[in-house]
This record gives C-alpha cells, sequence and structure tokens, in this order.
C-alpha cells in the first residue's frame, strides 16, 4: 500500500464498547491487521470472513493465521470471480481494510449496506521534514484512500524520528485502537463523511531504490530529512570512499563535529569524518548530520564508526555450553524462518523471508534463553547471517561487547583491610579520559589531611562533549528505544552491583567525604541500593492516560549538581528517578568529594547500561555547573546545595533557554521538644537529629525548641551523652564522630561559634577543633539562643546544638518562632499527646515533619522543601513527575 502524504487533522479518544454489533469481513493482511481483528472482537462484533494474501516463502500471513470461520484465511493473489463469490457468501455488513495492498473490485467495496473502511498513515512527509505525522481512515473508494475521511490521528514528529520509530510509537498502537473505534462509530450512527481536501495533500509513491541516492548539495536538515524518510525502506544511499553504502540512524549534529577519519564522499562539498559515534556527512550550509549504521553493497551491516576496519573479525571458538546455546537458538531460527529447508551458517534471516515482527520474537527469544541478556532490534539487523548472530551473542554473553570494553585507570589503595580501585578520569560517552585541558585537582581525606590521588578537573568543553553524548544517547542510542522493563532489568542489575561492592564504595565514601563508615555502609551506600531498586520497579509502571491526559518522557539532555554531604546517595535520590523515566544526564559531583561517583560510573559499565547515558564530569560549580546550567541542550536540572547558589542556578537556567528547574536548598529545621515527651527517647533523637553524619545534613535540626521546665535536665544529659561520644577515624568501627568534609568548612564551622559567643549565647559544650590532625571538631552545644541572633536564623551545615527555651504550655508561640525563618525543609515534634503532635505538625511549614523520630526517610517517601528550602521532590512516586511531562489533548469529531 502506499504510505500517504494525507495531513492528519484531529485526534480521537480511545475505542469504546459498541452497544451494537455488526458483521465484519476482514481483508488485507500484517499482524496490523490480526490486531485490529483481535480488538474488534473483544467489542462483540462478529468477524464472518478473512481475506488476505497467499503465503509468501513458506509463511502465512498473521491475518490469516486466525482460527474461527468457515472461509477464514481466504487468500487471493487476485480477486477474480469466485472470490468474489466467495466473499458475497458470508454476508458482510462491513469491510474493514486494515492495512491492503491489494487491489479490491468496486463490486467488493460497495457491496455490505456499510461499505468499506481502509487505514492509512501519513509519513511520507518525513523527507519534507514535516513536523506532524499521523493517519486516516477513509471511507474507501475507487482509490481506497480518496475517499471521506473518517477519523485522523495525528502526533508530532520528533527531530530524529523515523519511519519505523513513528510506526512502533504511534501509528500501530493508536492505528489498532482508531480502526476499532472507527466500526464502532459505524454501529452507533455517529460516524461523519468529511470530504477530502486537495490543500495540504499529496500523493507520493514508494520510493525505489534507484532514486534514493542523497543530494548533499543540500543544507545538512535536507539530508537528515531525506535520510531518515527512507529508513528503513528502501534506504537512502551514497558512495564512500568508492563503496555504495546505504544510510541508516541520521541525526542532526547540534554540537562542533568531533574528531576523526576523513573519508571521500561522493558529491559532498567537503569530506565526511569516520568518528567513534558515526560517519559525520556536512551539508552545502556547513551544518553536519552523523549517520549511525551503513549497509554495505554485499548487504553486511556494520556501525558506520567501523567502516575502516569493515572486514570480517576473525571467528572465536565456542564452548561446548556455548555450541548448546547455539544449537537451541539454530532451533528458534527455524522456527521463526519455516521457509528454510535448514539453517545454515551462511543463512540470512531477512532474505530468509523474516519481517520486522520476526526481529522483535527473535530477540525476545533470545531473553528468554540467555538468562535476560540485553538485546535491540538494531542487534538482528548488524548480524543477519546465523554465524554473525551466534558469534555476536556469544561476544555479548562473555561480555566481550563493545559496552564492556572500557580502560579505566584506578587509582588503588590498601585502606580498611581490602585494595579499593578509584576512577579519577572524566566519565563521558562510556569511557574515562583525561579533562580537555588536561587540568586535575586533588581530592583530599579529611582524617588526616594528605591527598588521595588527583581528579580530572572537567573544563566547558567536557561539559559540551558530554551534552553532546548524552543527547546522542537518547537519540540515537538504544536508551530512547527500549523497552521500559529492559530499562528496568539494567536499573536492577546495576543496584545488584553496587550490593556486590558496597564495602569498596562504603570505604571510598569514608576515606572521600569523612562519614563514619558503619554509617557510610548503611545509609550512603544502603539507601542509595535502596532506591535504584525502588526506581527499578517504577520503569515499566509509569503511567500513561490516553483519556484525558498523557505523561511523557521528557527526552532531552539532565544535569544533576550534587553536594558533598552525601555523594553516592544524593546521586542515586536525583539520577535514579531521572533514568527510570527514560532521560540521560550529565552528573557533576561535588568538586571535593569525587570519587564515589567516579566508581558509581565504572559500576553502570559493568551492568550494561548504554554508553553516553550517564556522563560524569567533576569540576568546580562556578565553571561545570554554570556551564550545565547555560546548556542549550540541557532542558532539566536538579540541583542540591546551598539557597544562594540555587538561585544563581535558577536565573541562568530561566535566562539560558528556561529550564525545568528542581532545588533541594539550605535549612533551619525547628525541633520542638514539649514537656510531656519521653524524654530518654527525645535526648536520643534529638542528638541524632544535630550530629547525625557530623551534621553535614540537609534535614539536621538546626534549632531546637525545649519547653522550659524539661530545658535543664535535657541539657545536662545531652551533654552527658556527648562526653560518652568517641571522636576519631571513620574507619574505626566504634568510632561515633567522624572529620568534617574539608578544611574551609571546618573553618567556617569555627566562625560560626565564634559569632554564636559574640551574640549573647552561652556555648555549653565544644565549639573548637579537636586537637589531632585531620579536620575534627567537637560536637558543640549553645543555649540560652535568641530569635534574633545569627545562630538562631542561619545554616551551620555542621555539629552545632542551637538550643532556645518557649515557655510552658505556648504551643502557639513556639509554632510562630520555628516557622519564624525563610526556610522549611524539615521539622519535628516530640510528645506523647498525639492530638498536639498532630495539631503542631499541620502547623509546621516544612517539607517533612517528624513525629516521635527523626532523620527516618524511606525511599517511597517524597522528599523536599518549602520556601527558600527549595521546590520539586526526591523519592517517591512525586520524583518521577520531575522528569515527565503532562500533556493535554483535546478531542473534536
Amino acid at each position: 500500500m502506499l504510505w500517504t502524504a494525507i495531513r492528519a487533522r484531529s485526534f480521537c479518544t480511545s475505542p469504546v464498547r459498541s452497544q451494537n454489533r455488526l458483521k465484519l469481513a476482514l481483508i488485507g493482511q500484517s499482524l496490523f491487521g490480526q490486531e485490529v481483528y483481535s480488538l474488534l472482537q473483544q467489542q462483540g462484533h462478529k468477524v464472518v470472513g478473512v481475506f488476505t494474501v497467499p503465503d509468501k516463502d513458506g509463511k502465512a500471513d498473521p491475518l490469516g493465521e486466525r482460527p474461527g470461520s468457515s472461509v477464514w484465511g481466504r487468500r487471493f493473489a487476485q480477486w477474480h470471480l469466485s472470490g468474489t463469490l466467495a466473499y458475497r457468501a458470508v454476508g458482510a455488513e462491513l469491510n474493514v481494510l486494515p492495512f491492503c495492498t491489494q487491489f479490491i473490485p468496486m463490486n467488493v467495496i460497495d457491496h455490505p449496506r456499510h461499505g468499506s473502511i481502509i487505514y492509512h498513515p501519513s509519513i511520507l512527509t518525513l523527507i519534507e521534514g514535516d513536523k506532524t505525522a499521523g493517519f486516516s481512515v477513509f471511507w474507501a473508494d475507487a482509490g481506497l484512500d480518496t475517499g471521506p475521511i473518517l477519523l485522523q490521528r495525528q502526533c508530532a514528529v520528533e527531530p530524529n524520528d523515523t519511519v519505523d520509530s513513528l510506526y512502533n510509537r504511534f501509528l500501530f498502537p493508536e492505528g489498532i485502537k482508531a480502526m476499532a473505534e472507527a466500526v464502532s462509530l459505524i454501529a452507533e450512527g455517529k460516524a461523519p463523511r468529511i470530504p477530502q481536501s486537495e490543500e495540504g495533500a499529496s500523493y507520493e509513491g514508494i520510493q525505489k531504490k534507484s532514486n534514493a541516492k542523497v543530494n548533499l548539495a543540500q543544507p545538512a536538515e535536507f539530508i537528515h530529512n531525506w535520510i531518515r524518510g527512507h529508513d528503513k525502506v528502501p534506504g537512502a544511499w551514497t558512495v564512500v570512499d568508492g563503496q555504495v553504502v546505504t544510510l541508516y540512524g541520521s541525526s542532526l549534529l547540534t554540537s562542533p563535529a568531533p574528531e576523526g577519519q576523513p573519508v571521500e564522499v561522493e558529491g559532498a562539498a567537503q569530506p565526511g569524518l569516520i568518528t567513534d559515534s558515526g560517519l559525520v556527512l556536512f551539508g552545502a550550509d556547513g551544518n553536519a548530520v552523523q549517520v549511525r549504521n551503513l549497509q554495505l553493497d554485499s548487504g553486511r551491516m556494520i556501525p558506520a564508526s567501523k567502516f575502516f576496519s569493515s572486514e570480517e573479525s576473525s571467528s572465536i571458538e565456542l564452548t561446548e555450553a556455548e555450541q548448546k546455546m547455539a544449537e537451541e537458538i539454530r532451533a528458534v531460527w527455524k522456527g521463526i524462518l519455516s521457509s528454510a529447508a535448514a539453517i545454515e551458517e551462511t543463512t540470512d534471516f531477512f532474505k530468509s523471508g523474516a519481517a520486522s515482527m520476526d526481529v522483535v520474537r527473535l530477540v525476545e527469544e533470545v531473553k528468554l534463553r540467555c538468562g535476560g541478556l540485553q538485546m535491540q532490534n538494531e542487534d538482528v539487523y548488524m548480524a543477519s547471517t546465523f554465524h554473525d548472530f551466534i558469534q555476536m551473542l556469544v561476544r555479548r554473553c562473555r561480555g566481550e561487547d563493545r559496552e564492556e570494553e572500557v580502560v579505566i585507570d584506578h587509582v588503588m589503595k590498601e585502606v580498611n583491610n581490602m585494595t579499593v580501585k578509584m576512577p579519577h578520569q572524566c566519565f563521558i560517552n562510556g569511557k574515562f579520559q583525561n579533562a580537555a585541558d588536561g587540568k586535575t585537582c586533588s581530592t583530599i581525606n579529611p582524617t588526616d589531611g594528605s591527598v588521595i590521588c588527583n581528579v580530572a578537573y572537567a573544563s566547558v568543553a567536557d561539559v559540551d562533549q558530554a551534552v553532546f553524548a548524552a543527547k546522542e544517547a537518547f537519540e540515537t542510542g538504544p536508551w530512547g528505544r527500549m523497552n521500559p522493563r529492559d530499562r528496568g532489568q539494567l536499573l536492577y542489575r546495576l543496584a545488584d552491583l553496587m550490593e556486590q561492592h558496597q564495602e569498596e564504595l562504603a570505604t571510598i565514601e569514608s576515606i572521600d567525604s569523612g562519614a563514619v563508615y558503619t554509617l557510610a555502609l548503611k545509609t550512603h551506600v544502603g539507601m542509595s541500593i535502596q532506591t535504584f531498586r525502588y526506581f527499578a520497579g517504577w520503569c515499566d509502571k509509569i503511567h500513561v492516560s490516553y483519556h484525558t491526559h498523557t505523561h511523557d518522557m521528557i527526552r532531552v539532555v539532565c544535569a544533576i549538581v550534587i553536594p558533598w554531604n552525601y555523594p553516592l546517595m544524593m546521586l542515586a535520590w536525583k539520577s535514579a528517578a531521572c533514568l527510570a523515566a527514560g532521560n540521560t544526564l550529565v552528573l557533576k559531583p561535588a568538586q571535593v568529594t569525587p570519587l564515589t561517583a567516579l566508581k558509581f560510573a565504572e559500576l553502570t559499565v559493568k551492568a550494561g547500561i548504554p554508553r553516553g547515558v550517564i556522563n560524569i564530569v567533576p569540576g568546580s560549580g562556578g565553571l561545570v555547573g554554570q556551564r550545565m546550567s547555560e546548556h542549550p541542550d540541557i532542558r532539566k536540572l536538579g540541583f542540591t546545595g546551598s539557597t544562594p547558589i540555587g538561585k544563581q542556578i535558577m536565573k541562568s537556567c530561566a535566562l539560558s533557554n528556561l529550564k525545568k528547574v528542581s532545588l533541594e536548598l539550605g535549612g533551619k529545621s525547628p525541633l520542638i521538644i514539649f514537656s510531656d515527651c519521653e524524654m530518654d527517647k527525645a535526648v536520643r533523637m534529638a542528638m541524632g537529629a544535630v550530629f547525625f553524619n557530623k551534621g553535614e545534613n540537609c534535614i539536621a535540626a538546626g534549632r531546637l525548641f525545649v519547653e522550659e521546665s524539661i530545658h535543664d535536665d535535657f541539657i545536662g544529659r545531652v551533654v552527658s551523652e556527648i562526653k560518652k561520644m568517641k571522636i576519631g577515624d571513620p574507619l574505626d568501627r566504634s568510632t561515633d564522630h567522624g572529620p568534617q568534609n574539608h578544611r574551609a568548612h571546618l573553618e567556617k564551622l569555627l566562625e560560626y561559634c565564634e559569632v554564636g559567643v559574640k551574640d549573647g549565647a552561652t556555648l555549653v559544650y565544644g565549639g573548637r577543633q579537636v586537637s589531632r590532625p585531620g579536620f575534627f571538631m567537637e560536637p558543640t552545644v549553645f543555649t540560652d539562643v535568641e530569635d534574633h541572633m545569627f545562630i538562631a536564623k542561619e545554616e551551620s551545615f555542621g555539629p552545632i546544638m542551637v538550643v532556645s527555651k518557649f515557655r510552658d504550655g505556648d504551643v502557639e508561640g513556639v509554632l510562630s518562632r520555628a516557622n519564624d525563618t525563610e526556610f522549611g525543609l524539615a521539622s519535628g515534634v516530640f510528645t506523647r499527646d498525639i492530638s498536639k503532635a498532630l495539631y503542631v505538625s499541620e502547623r509546621l511549614e516544612a517539607g517533612t515533619v517528624f513525629v516521635n523520630t527523626y532523620n527516618k526517610t524511606d525511599v517511597a517517601a517524597p522528599f523536599g522543601g518549602f520556601k527558600q528550602s527549595g521546590f520539586g521532590k526526591d523519592l517517591g512516586e512525586e520524583a518521577l513527575q520531575e522528569y515527565l511531562r503532562t500533556k493535554a489533548v483535546t478531542v473534536e469529531y
């Protein structure tokens, strides 16, 4: 049938079950027709006959394989008198033509009392760069597609869409529902007949290979549209280095072309480039197009990046187990290619009659038999002979595929009774590499002030390269086309690898951030693993509705900037939701704590996350973070850090391209302790609320309000417990309190204490640096803190307890004081009176309220602040909404 270019005019809703039933004849072929049949049966219509095409290469058409009628599966190469008589005998009230390639006589088209309807997609205009595509359901006439329109639907054409991607994403699933809806409208007597307008319509025939050659003397966008408009059939082609090659997987380059090896391209204004990412072609306007795959004149498909090494790679010898697997796969091929006498090593999957749905079946069969091995449909096209397919499969099972070939220059240290191996370079497009300008920055062990290693110090050029890789990974790589369930399996695998390496990750976290090892193991690493498992489970459950609105992937690059207090956990909180929603990302770890992020990057390679999906660029916030907020190809930025920096980022995001932003910023979380609390628990929890993770905790209780009648007793107990705390090496399992994250932060905390004393607060305990190497500070307690004081208003982000009294029974007064802050991240209340607890928690202005506990976060509970503590949520289902968008669809019949 023709891929017509009639432009779709409106959307229609999903099909509903008709109250009236019709006798239907289905005329056509393909899986599309089979699915339409199934849906019509579900609606209660009676299919009285099916008329399809003869078997091809020994394979029955899917529509013809449906049982259930005495005339089922009549296969006519041409409609002669016998066929027409057989058709008339079934007594159809309506002919449904879902995907029909044959000429159908008008005495068949007009025979039923309701006539005939036919489905036609509208996608040839990809070649012309149209921004919309769609399909129509026509009342069939002599031209089949020139009759009145019954209904239409349309969809946006994304920049790198092809016929295949449009068909799989929209034309196939929505077309099936539309055909069923059209039948229901006819049955209810509500079907319109809208005369077609010639305006905006064209009737182009299917392009032939002979006239599909690319004209390279055009702007890059025209070249791109020509290539993608012919992908996969018949395939646009050109002559490269004297060889005829067909081009697949085109995308427009929006960044400068990467370095590569020049290659002559016939008719081009300048040579092309063979790069690590594919073949770069330059248009007459100087802009460039990148092509991912090439088909040689021999029929062999190769990655364009392998053009200069396209000779057959040497075969690997199979083990006994692999030979057994190969025979199982041979049986799968035989089951699909029923017309092939035998599956030989040279048997070509497509030349033996396989179609696109056979590719899907083969991929799913392989996943089933090979323990969920990750494969994409494209893998079959790239290894179409049985020999090549088995070789590719075995290499992938052995972990020898390209995604695993990553060279890592580890820094190795003997520490914590183990050897830790730490990457220290930028991670861009699946590779570890030095910064473009070669700069590095030392990362320091806060326990003793020693240098752990020198880490790449990324430049603007590195950020641009990472963004390009992330954009390409979504638009042309497997990530954007991956089944959500497969994406979830990759994230589950990543979580498993993090668990296998949890001791190493916790050790790196301890030496890089100063976190006590046991806490790093349980919280920094443990909750990171839980977070990835939680969001892995969401991948195939993200809600999509076609009745009122749609949640759609952002489908652009996301940037994430994380702080230094929980380097790995903050990475997980933000990136897991981003990845589960199907996006790609560029992440900047804190300059002073980059090592667990880079170790995480190594684990993503082992997990099989496709290259370019995750990119890590360590460096300064002023350079790397600023470039991220300004970059035009980044459309979403998530940031955790201080309020002043958050404001600057928000401003830059607005001025650049109005990026979507989520911010988790500073806090001054109030904790109210009433006299009717359980005192022992309140003391224990309050100390955790302040001193947990050395006070370097975004939700730390920044100010305690203690009811006057228990104030002195409370302070006495706190000081007594502080004196029992062991301050020391975070790798010592008995240590309670490790070093502050870095020297500058320690100095800031000491200055904070000096201001508190100067303003008149009472320093009850601490306030000094511990006399030992490293950046250790004594846990500190201030009392008699008045509301106007600096330490009452400003966050310390350290182990400093700031305590104020409130009058007995003054619930409203303490609430007013607790809310008198520009921050609203967290809060807490301790009381045995549950009515009082609920009353207070309802009125506290904070994103999280803890009642008779503190620091109890959960991966399923949304986390985020109010006021100048930011907006947007991490964790829970709400976090996914930060990486999705809602689309309203208005319907008119």
